[in-house]
């Protein structure tokens, strides 16, 4: 699930929220939000405002193979 969340945000080049991105992958927001909270603790994704979410520049790095995040 976490590549396919950091996948929506790079792809989107937009800040979105746990809703839209559930509505749009078919996944329920209670888990999309519970791993967008993950992955902003990590660093790969960042938390603008409540409920709005963008990719960091390391997540955008996990994406490309150039960082290893197997401790999610």
């Amino acid at each position: 699930m976490d590549d396919l969340l950091l996948e929506a945000l790079a792809s989107s080049g937009m800040v979105l929220s746990p809703s839209i991105i559930s509505f749009n992958l078919d996944l329920s927001r209670e888990a999309v939000n519970r791993r967008l909270q993950t992955l902003a603790d990590h660093g790969l994704v960042e938390k603008i405002e409540r409920g709005k979410y963008e990719i960091t520049d390391e997540g955008s790095e996990y994406l490309s193979g150039d960082l290893d995040a197997s401790n999610l």
